[in-house]
This record gives structure tokens, sequence and C-alpha cells, in this order.
């Protein structure tokens, strides 16, 4: 099943700036297509590799750092080409 899953990771801390920083170079790693933008990075494909994938990568930061919190929105289907007609 095709996803759209848009990630926003907020570090409660000083150095909040390198950590998204690594957190998104970790993302541009797999085999997934992304988009970026300032507010946060959307994830497109199957849902089940998707969310795996991300559970590693939460993990990972979650074990590195303290104060993390991550919102997740997720859609059925994949909204990579997306075009607003207004």
């Amino acid at each position: 099943m095709k996803t759209s899953i848009e990630i926003t990771l907020m570090p409660l801390n000083d150095d909040y700036k390198s950590i998204i920083k690594k957190f998104i170079i970790s993302l541009r790693e797999s085999n997934f297509q992304i988009l970026e933008n300032p507010l946060s990075t959307q994830i497109f494909g199957e849902l089940e590799p998707t969310m795996l994938m991300l559970i590693e990568k939460i993990n990972n930061i979650f074990s590195a750092c303290d104060g993390i919190m991550v919102n997740l929105k997720i859609v059925k289907g994949n909204r990579y080409h997306y075009k607003p007609d207004f």
C-alpha cells in the first residue's frame, strides 16, 4: 500500500540544528522518495518498509539525544506529484 508520510523532528534543546541535520541526512540514505522543506520532511513509499525505516531512525535519534519530539502525518496514497490547483 502506497503512503505519504510527513515527519517533523523537534529537538527540545539548544543543539537542535545539528540534530535535525543529522536526522535528515540519515533519511536521505534510505531508498524512498523524499521531499524536504523548512518545516518538515515528506517520505513516499510502501507503508511497511517506510514505517520500519522510520522506527529505526527514530529509535536511533531517541537513543542519541534527550528531549526529542516527533510529529508524523500518514496519508494513504503517494502524494509525491501533488500540485495544488488553486
